[in-house]
């Protein structure tokens, strides 16, 4: 993973099925990474060709480090789990975030068509029909998706999806 600050952009490389993608990054993440950059410069944390996020001696952060850190952030935040998993795990994050995404499209009557793709490319799923899957079945999204329905179907609403 390369993070741009001069871009605003995040690079993913070689995941599933050997992809690669570039992410643009929101303002408000930006603004955190740089503040994170600006620190690690001053304590000589890392040097230019180290990896973005490091570890105390510079290099890549070991996977068990980041899930011992997510362990600790979910406990303290008191996050629960959703469906069949004992504990939140660091990859339902995507899924929460794609949710509310959606979830927003439909509540704010937007167009979702563009979005999917977006959202689709944003995941880094090889076709949209994963990134329909990845969503269904969500109780709020659905609740979203039939109030809209019903909407259009007794004529109070256009369909712009």
């Amino acid at each position: 993973m390369d993070v741009d600050l001069d871009e605003g952009a995040l690079t993913i490389r070689q995941t599933k099925f050997a992809k690669s993608r570039r992410l643009p990054l929101h303002p408000s993440v930006l603004r955190e990474l740089r503040a994170f950059d600006s620190v690690c410069r001053r304590s000589a944390i890392r040097n230019p060709d180290s990896p973005f996020f490091t570890s105390m001696t510079g290099h890549a952060l070991p996977t068990r480090t980041v899930h011992s850190v997510f362990e600790r952030l979910r406990t303290q935040l008191g996050w629960e789990a959703r469906g069949g998993h004992p504990r939140p795990r660091i990859h339902d994050l995507r899924h929460t975030f794609a949710v509310r995404r959606v979830k927003q499209w439909h509540e704010g009557g937007s167009p979702i068509d563009q979005g999917m793709l977006l959202l689709c490319t944003y995941l880094g799923h090889a076709k949209i029909s994963d990134t329909y899957w990845y969503l269904s079945g969500v109780p709020d999204l659905m609740e979203v998706i039939g109030a809209r329905f019903e909407r259009f179907a007794s004529g109070q609403e256009v369909d712009h999806a």
